[in-house]
């Protein structure tokens, strides 16, 4: 039978494995100490750097913000802003839609039918599109035909024809404005590789061109030049390097809300703008839904309400019907930023703050100078702020605007009228 033989250590062997045990304590014990410190020290939170252009106490507020949700052990907390007027000065769609007028990259609509550009398009504004632009070619020419590039510009920028025919109808005006909707959809055509190109060209020469600077399309004047805002760029840094996740929710089309972000640190997979369906890796005339509206439906962008929608599908995984509701706090942005009426919905539905660059906008300014929960701050536009409005804003009469379109006044969730605001911050 074996027997098992247990064999005591040599001396030296003995001495060897105790001077090894030894020499692994210190760093045990260093590693120890080092956790200890970093328990005791977290990272330091960061606050804004810039403080120039800040109405009265919105840094600071800002500041107690980010302290308060700094490095979260419980998930990253969302923070979301509108892009045009809120995160720069001017419109990126404008820009792109120039540029595309500028530069012939509008593709007219097969057989000339403009009707098919966008289901709201009106008899109206299809006859004037036909008459004023050729058909039968690959691209419009925009850029020498002016006749065309003026209806065309008409159309987008008031929403008539140039004889004053109004140029959409049928639409729920919370949730879809055609107007925006059509730039993305005369995308159509082109991939979205394509699409990128031209709103990087455009943002090149927007950025280059002084401020105040006009361009001229067809024969109208207009803009010429964009700028980042240096305190929002400083802010969404300042959220990211805080740990927040930051979004960008625009009502322009998406692959030019893309171009723009980067310049913000924001990637493109955080920037949600209005989408097109696609064929064969090209564009279409139609647009994504959210909801309860479905792919080629063009019923809903990301507009008012429907921002709403697409920041709880896109950023919180809400799907179907419950995407169009309000949901729990817990599902919802920390923080929001906007700067018109069009952000009205995903800014109440902050938790946190929500900051409203004033730009004289009716029932946005109507809630924020109510401020019923004291989350909200005003701040003067960073660049070219706007003259004090001389009347309050009509929040107890029209400052509503319907899904029908008629003019309301607005409520608190309670079914309660505001009252008549006047304009504070300027």
């Amino acid at each position: 039978m074996n027997q098992r033989v247990r064999l005591r250590p040599s001396a030296a062997a003995t001495a060897a494995l105790a001077l090894a045990v030894t020499s692994l304590v210190p760093a045990t014990a260093t590693a120890t100490e080092a956790e200890s410190r970093d328990h005791r020290t977290p990272r330091p939170c960061p606050t804004l750097r810039v403080s120039e252009g800040w109405f009265g106490d919105n840094k600071a507020r800002i500041d107690a913000l980010v302290a308060k949700h700094c490095h979260d052990k419980g998930g990253k907390p969302v923070a979301v802003f509108d892009w045009d007027n809120t995160v720069i000065k001017n419109d990126v769609g404008d820009a792109t839609f120039h540029w595309l007028l500028r530069n012939d990259r509008v593709r007219p609509p097969r057989d000339g039918d403009w009707s098919t550009t966008s289901r709201h398009l009106t008899p109206e504004a299809a006859t004037a599109l036909g008459a004023a632009c050729s058909t039968g070619v690959r691209v419009l020419p925009t850029s020498t035909d002016t006749r065309c590039a003026d209806e065309l510009l008409s159309v987008y920028a008031s929403g008539a024809t140039t004889a004053g025919k109004t140029a959409f109808a049928g639409h729920d005006r919370r949730r879809m404005e055609p107007q925006y909707a059509w730039l993305a959809q005369l995308l159509h055509g082109w991939t979205t590789r394509q699409v990128e190109s031209f709103a990087a060209a455009a943002r090149a020469e927007n950025l280059a061109a002084p401020q105040g600077a006009t361009q001229r399309v067809g024969t109208a004047q207009v803009t010429g030049w964009v700028r980042y805002y240096p305190q929002q760029r400083d802010l969404i840094r300042t959220l990211q390097d805080a740990g927040f996740d930051v979004w960008i929710v625009s009502a322009s089309p998406e692959p030019v809300v893309d171009v723009w972000a980067k310049g913000v640190g924001v990637a493109p997979s955080h920037a949600i703008g209005i989408r097109n369906t696609t064929e064969r890796g090209r564009l279409t005339a139609h647009l994504k839904g959210c909801g309860t509206v479905r792919d080629g439906k063009d019923t809903m962008i990301t507009y008012i309400d429907g921002k709403r929608c697409w920041i709880n599908q896109e950023i919180f995984g809400v799907h179907g019907p419950a995407a169009e509701r309000v949901q729990p706090a817990a599902r919802r942005q920390v923080f929001a930023a906007g700067d018109s009426d069009t952000d009205v919905s995903f800014l109440r539905d902050a938790t946190g703050l929500r900051l409203v660059l004033n730009r004289n906008k009716n029932e946005l300014m109507c809630r924020a100078y109510e401020n019923g929960d004291g989350r909200w701050i005003v701040n003067p536009m960073f660049i070219e702020p706007k003259q004090r409005k001389t009347t309050p804003y009509p929040c107890a009469s029209t400052g509503y605007t319907a899904g029908d379109g008629t003019a309301q006044p607005v409520r608190r969730s309670d079914g309660s009228v505001i009252p008549d605001q006047p304009d504070k911050v300027f």
